[in-house]
């Protein structure tokens, strides 16, 4: 055998040799046409799919495109409730706004309010203090005092605050030294001085007096003749011309009826004058008027008489009063007042 790899030796051996031919068709051209049938057959398929996908993105894009009108008409109808709770909530706002102005208006006008009647209580505490101030110095009048300061401890108990507890504190101690006083019954003498000036014109003068009659000059009563009455009535008018008497004793002034008058006046004048002084609290000058009307009445008027025994009692009784009491002073008070002004000055 010849290998066929081997080259031939010859140009004769050189030649093309020559296919035999054949009449069956190319198998190449089956294949050919199989992949052009399978080519239109897919062509086919995927045309028929994509008219299917693009019927159902059509679908798709009108389902989309509906609801997107639906969501547009309800964004619609949301944006005009948004709207509306908008406005609503602007009006509320604009309320709201309007009644914190009112509220801060009316707390303005609280704030103004309080001040005043607060300012308003301070000024009524400052004069009761005053008024206790000017009663101890000038008529040493404690109730009246008194009166005055519990007054301003009120006033000052209706504002509970607690700034004023100091002045509260000084109002309270001030009362308590005024209480611890010894009570001088200046109503009750005063009382008396005016029975007394009532009486002077019904005390009996010894310038007026007669003699008493003794039992031994009277006569038993006897039963006689009208002759006899008689003379002795006229007698009797006869020696009534007559009186002796005797001044070898101390023995009372004697008055004119006009000087009488006049001494009674000046006693009510003496006893007024104590009056004043007592209201003053001036002891030397209300002893010394007592005194002076005592001494008139033990020279003036019946010593033996119940009345005057009885205004002379009185005269010595009001005499031994002790008017002078050092009565406190109110600094403390009104140290304390002073002190809150500036604080309330500094608002």
């Amino acid at each position: 055998m010849k290998p066929e790899n081997e080259l031939p030796s010859s140009p004769t051996d050189m030649s093309v040799p020559v296919r035999p031919s054949s009449s069956r068709p190319s198998p190449w051209l089956f294949i050919a046409l199989a992949a052009l049938l399978l080519a239109g057959w897919q062509w086919i398929e995927t045309r028929q799919q994509l008219d299917a996908a693009r019927q159902e993105i059509s679908q798709r894009l009108a389902a989309a495109d509906l609801a997107e009108k639906e969501d547009q008409g309800a964004r619609k109808q949301m944006q005009a409730q948004l709207e509306t709770i908008q406005a609503r909530l602007g009006a509320a706002d604009a309320r709201l706004t309007e009644f914190g102005t009112q509220n801060a208006a009316l707390q303005a006008f609280y704030q103004d309010m309080a001040r005043s009647r607060e300012e308003a209580t301070l000024l009524e505490v400052e004069q009761a203090l005053t008024l206790a101030g000017q009663q101890l110095q000038l008529a040493a009048n404690v109730p009246v005092a008194m009166l005055a300061l519990q007054t301003a401890d009120s006033r000052l108990a209706r504002l509970d605050r607690p700034q004023y507890l100091p002045l509260r504190k000084a109002v309270a101690k001030d009362l308590a030294r005024l209480a611890a006083l010894p009570v001088v019954d200046l109503p009750g003498i005063n009382l008396q001085l005016e029975q007394q000036l009532q009486l002077v014109d019904k005390l009996p003068l010894a310038s007026h007096g007669r003699p008493p009659e003794t039992a031994g000059n009277a006569k038993p009563a006897q039963v006689s003749g009208w002759w006899q009455q008689t003379g002795d009535q006229v007698w009797q008018q006869i020696k009534g011309l007559v009186r002796i008497q005797r001044f070898d004793r101390d023995e009372p002034i004697l008055l004119a009826p006009g000087q009488s008058f006049f001494l009674r006046e000046n006693l009510k004048l003496r006893l007024l004058s104590a009056r004043l002084a007592l209201l003053s609290r001036d002891q030397l000058s209300f002893r010394n008027e007592l005194k002076a009307v005592q001494d008139a009445l033990t020279r003036h008027f019946v010593s033996d008489d119940k009345s005057v025994q009885a205004s002379s009692h009185v005269l010595r009784q009001m005499a031994g009063v002790e008017l002078n009491t050092e009565l406190p002073t109110l600094n403390e008070s009104l140290a304390a007042l002073r002190a809150l002004r500036p604080a309330k000055e500094k608002r």
